[in-house]
């Protein structure tokens, strides 16, 4: 038999875990388990980036054509990163601006592969359901 969870127990769980990230972060390969292959350099240089969530199951802050209202997913605020030029593949979710704990991290929807300084724009959707 499967155990059926409610939608307050979905939203709950999801803003449980966005509550425990404050910085996202560039890869230029997979983070791992650890948040290795962080981006760097640049100028201006390449800093992680403090990012907010709305609450769970509501439309994000991108409203509801990019960030639709789903039960047990949180959405983050877009962040812009300053990037040198390279391939850069993976994001990651952090507690803090420099160290901390690396928390979570994946594929970019496409690897961006800018040839000279540029920005890039990210946003994430968290929780144990969002599949992020």
């Amino acid at each position: 038999m499967a155990t059926l969870i409610t939608d307050a127990e979905r939203n709950y769980l999801a803003d449980q875990e966005a509550a425990r990230i404050t910085h996202l972060s560039l890869h230029t390969a997979s983070p791992g388990t650890t948040g290795a292959s962080e981006a760097s350099g640049g100028s201006p240089a390449y800093a992680r980036k403090a990012v907010t969530f709305n609450a769970a199951g509501a439309v994000g802050p991108l409203g509801p054509t990019l960030q639709p209202a789903t039960v047990g997913v949180a959405w983050s605020s877009e962040v812009t990163f300053d990037v040198a030029s390279g391939t850069y593949s993976h994001w990651g979710a952090w507690s803090a601006s420099t160290s901390g704990t690396y928390r979570l991290g994946n594929t970019l929807s496409a690897s961006q592969s800018p040839t000279g300084q540029a920005q890039i724009k990210h946003s994430i959707a968290v929780g144990p359901f969002s599949g992020a």
